[in-house]
């Protein structure tokens, strides 16, 4: 009885984690196998996170372009854009834009690195972005700003949830050179 008990509340639990995961409720936590997955670039591209497999990956999710603190965002990560580079790192920017925004904002702040469009917010909710959110009293579900760096094997190396975005970059920056130097 125990058993079946057991394994009855590991059902529900993991029904539960499911659930709560596809509203958007849990974040992938360090350590965990970075979910693969492919959407079109601001070039009407696909890109797939495997490509960037040998590389770092700094996974960063935005609630809208051409806002201000996404517009401060993707234009700090640009400002050390080469620093990242150099760490034999990839910025991979989402958001539920389409892919004709993600162009234009890119072309308007000469953004060097992919904006993948994510209309259907799939992998904001695999990734536990996509969350409930409030703003003066009412509630809606968006994308909570977060980023995720990723190893060269695909693991997730840490979480960055809620980041304020005129420090972020510089913050994942030194996390970068930190971890490479413990390597």
């Amino acid at each position: 009885m125990y058993v079946f008990n057991s394994l009855i509340g590991i059902f529900y639990h993991s029904k539960l984690v499911n659930s709560l995961k596809k509203q958007g409720e849990i974040m992938l936590q360090k350590g965990s196998q970075a979910p693969l997955f492919s959407l079109p670039d601001q070039n009407n591209e696909l890109i797939n996170l495997k490509n960037f497999r040998g590389r770092w990956v700094i996974l960063y999710f935005y609630p809208k372009d051409m806002t201000p603190g996404c517009t401060t965002e993707a234009c700090n990560f640009m400002e050390i854009f080469p620093k990242f580079e150099n760490l034999n790192a990839v910025v991979l920017g989402i958001s539920k834009d389409t892919v004709e925004k993600h162009k234009k904002f890119a072309q308007k702040y000469d953004l060097k690195f992919p904006l993948l469009s994510d209309q259907k917010s799939d992998v904001c909710e695999t990734f536990g972005v996509w969350q409930k959110k409030s703003l003066y009293g009412r509630e809606f579900m968006g994308i909570v700003r977060s980023t995720y760096l990723i190893n060269p094997e695909g693991i997730i190396e840490k979480v960055y949830p809620k980041v304020k975005v005129n420090t972020h970059h510089l913050e994942i920056l030194a996390d970068l050179n930190s971890i490479k130097n413990d390597l």
